[in-house]
């Protein structure tokens, strides 16, 4: 459904801060207010003074495509001010090619200073790309899974074997933030070969996942418990949080616990024995890597996260 009173409001404020000169036209003489009159955008977009007045006024429902991008154009959108237009429209944003895989130098930095705490780093597909020493310690080292099986919602889904526990509403609240999470890529990146056979392989092999994807649940991520059963530390009950990285749809998950804890005092212990074995298992015979290579900027080292070696903004 499109959201006509905050569209026509960012229309009117987005007009109301490009000068005439900006787009190329003539100031027109004195003017009380700033920015485009609807003549103006008008005629830089093709469209009737009309329709432009209906838009701000919410009473044109149903902006097509084709004058979104035009608006876009003629108002100088950014990146961020065109995706919101198209959200505020009910319209999908244009296709943005493949999922990003890049990890900001901000976000390398953090993973480089939360020494005392497991932080991961994954895109928009749940692909776990990066990741902290302490992260690899407490979960395994994800340097020996082949790429898909660093995918947490192909992890999940094909009950790959995990040292994490979660009761059955932990488990159905992660299950339907991860479908949310999915299908939000697809609408953001329809082009992604990768992320669409992922999905189709998905809905294969998990009626779960299809039951959860047919269904178009809705979901989101929210601050949760999880058992992690460490194979030399034992269990440690930690809170997880996951956070989005705005501009580059990146999600961070970090695990803590309180101060004084038992887990508080098992987590600094693993933090000095550092990346444990991994539980022994074959790698999963329906991955094909010849599809499916490991995800770049993926880390190869058992060592655990470097920055240096991170994979830079393109």
């Amino acid at each position: 459904m499109t959201r006509h009173g905050e569209l026509g409001t960012a229309l009117h404020r987005w007009r109301d801060r490009i000068a005439p000169a900006e787009a190329g036209l003539p100031a027109g003489g004195p003017r009380e207010t700033p920015g485009l009159r609807h003549e103006e955008l008008a005629r830089l977009t093709g469209l009737s003074v009309d329709y432009l007045v209906r838009l701000e006024e919410g009473r044109a429902t149903s902006p097509s495509v084709q004058v979104l991008g035009s608006l876009a154009r003629a108002l100088r959108l950014s990146e961020d001010e065109r995706r919101h237009l198209f959200l505020l429209a009910g319209q999908s944003p244009p296709g943005l090619g493949r999922v990003p895989e890049t990890v900001p130098p901000t976000v390398r930095r953090l993973l480089g200073r939360l020494t005392g705490t497991p932080v991961g780093v994954h895109d928009a597909a749940w692909n776990l790309i990066a990741w902290n020493p302490l992260w690899a310690a407490l979960l395994g080292n994800p340097s020996v899974l082949p790429g898909r099986d660093r995918n947490a919602a192909w992890q999940h889904f094909r009950g790959l074997p995990t040292r994490i526990t979660q009761t059955e509403e932990q488990e159905a609240r992660f299950e339907a933030a991860l479908v949310a999470d999915l299908r939000a890529a697809t609408l953001h990146y329809p082009t992604d070969v990768r992320l669409r056979f992922l999905i189709g392989e998905l809905r294969r092999v998990s009626g779960r996942f299809a039951g959860l994807w047919n269904s178009r649940i809705a979901g989101f991520h929210d601050t949760g418990v999880r058992t992690v059963h460490h194979p030399d530390v034992g269990p440690l009950t930690l809170d997880c949080d996951t956070l989005a990285v705005p501009g580059c749809d990146l999600r961070i998950s970090a695990y803590s616990a309180p101060p004084g804890s038992a887990a508080a005092d098992r987590l600094e212990l693993l933090d000095v024995i550092g990346t444990g074995p991994m539980p022994d298992r074959a790698p999963d015979p329906a991955w094909d890597p010849a599809q499916d290579p490991p995800p770049a900027g993926a880390h190869d080292s058992a060592s655990g996260f470097d920055p240096a070696a991170a994979p830079v903004d393109r």
